[in-house]
């Protein structure tokens, strides 16, 4: 078996995969499986797969909406072999980001994974470079995985800048950097915490609610590597654009992420805390919840925040005017 899977949940972005398709196959150790999982796309996505190498399994697991697994196997979930590496594909209907990595993490076999978004790619040596940093971790102690950089495709410079030189390991919400990187975590510890149990029609709960999960349990290994070149999209589909609509489309998810966040054991000082309780707050406001004090895991800072919340969402909605 391999040591690793790429996964990649996408929605009508055939124009894009053929590029984190292309990375894969000048990967320098093909230690590595790719899962592509299809949210509900209509612009021949599937048939593209079908065309990169001979099926050779033609039926597999069903999935909601959501990525729950459901009774059965069908033909929308298929394997392909390549010249280079095995592709499975998955096809559900369209529940957003965070339901393709339920399927991910209900799918995968390999003891490691990581998302390669649709519209990004991996440098040639991220595979390599990933497994030779796992297999030299230290074994007295137990970690959840790999952390590496994203370079941003415009000026080839890390997202945020490097790690702190010399930390080799850490908990990850401990660590000073702001900006992109990308986890490699171990698929057993993911399905632990999977799946992910969203809102209907809320799209745009973040996935990272059940990476911050286990990397609060867990140190991570740090690596200063480049593991994937990014380039950010412009429109109505990216989820680095219109942050303010997802405020609005999504306020129960945003709660119920501030809530993990309020939580966490590591790296997480007064300070932010209160910022998580504003914008819990705002969240709360915008989906009418009567329950928001009851929820909050910091009920004092909750109260304390109370103003402070109304004019977020009051910001919230001016942004959304139009």
């Amino acid at each position: 078996m391999k040591t690793l899977t790429v996964f990649t949940p996408t929605y009508n972005r055939k124009h894009t995969l053929p590029r984190t398709y292309g990375s894969l196959c000048r990967q320098k150790k093909n230690d590595f499986e790719w899962l592509v999982i299809d949210d509900g796309s209509s612009d021949g996505t599937r048939e593209w797969v079908e065309s990169l190498g001979e099926i050779v399994e033609s039926t597999g697991k069903r999935f909601d909406w959501m990525g729950r697994e459901l009774d059965g196997e069908d033909g929308n979930h298929f394997k392909v072999k390549t010249e280079n590496f095995l592709i499975e594909y998955i096809y559900k209907p369209n529940g957003g980001l965070y339901t393709g990595y339920n399927v991910a993490y209900a799918t995968i076999q390999t003891e490691l994974c990581v998302c390669i978004d649709s519209d990004d790619y991996m440098p040639d040596d991220a595979v390599e470079k990933i497994v030779k940093r796992w297999a030299e971790r230290p074994r007295n102690k137990e970690y959840c995985g790999v952390v590496g950089l994203d370079f941003n495709v415009v000026d080839s410079k890390p997202i945020g800048g490097f790690f702190p030189s010399g930390q080799s390991e850490a908990y990850q919400t401990e660590v000073e950097h702001i900006g992109d990187v990308k986890q490699v975590m171990r698929t057993d510890l993911m399905r632990s915490v999977a799946p992910q149990i969203g809102f209907e029609g809320e799209r745009d709960f973040n996935p990272f609610y059940m990476l911050i999960q286990v990397l609060d349990k867990y140190p991570i290994l740090i690596s200063n590597d480049n593991f994937c070149w990014v380039e950010y999209q412009i429109g109505a589909d990216s989820m680095s654009q219109g942050i303010w609509k997802q405020y609005v489309r999504s306020p129960h998810s945003y709660a119920k992420y501030r809530i993990n966040q309020m939580t966490l054991k590591h790296g997480n000082p007064l300070k932010n805390r209160f910022r998580l309780c504003v914008h819990y707050m705002a969240s709360c406001i915008l989906s009418a919840d009567k329950d928001w004090l009851r929820n909050s895991p910091l009920k004092g800072l909750t109260i304390l925040a109370i103003p402070f919340g109304l004019f977020l969402t009051l910001l919230v909605l001016w942004k959304n005017r139009k």
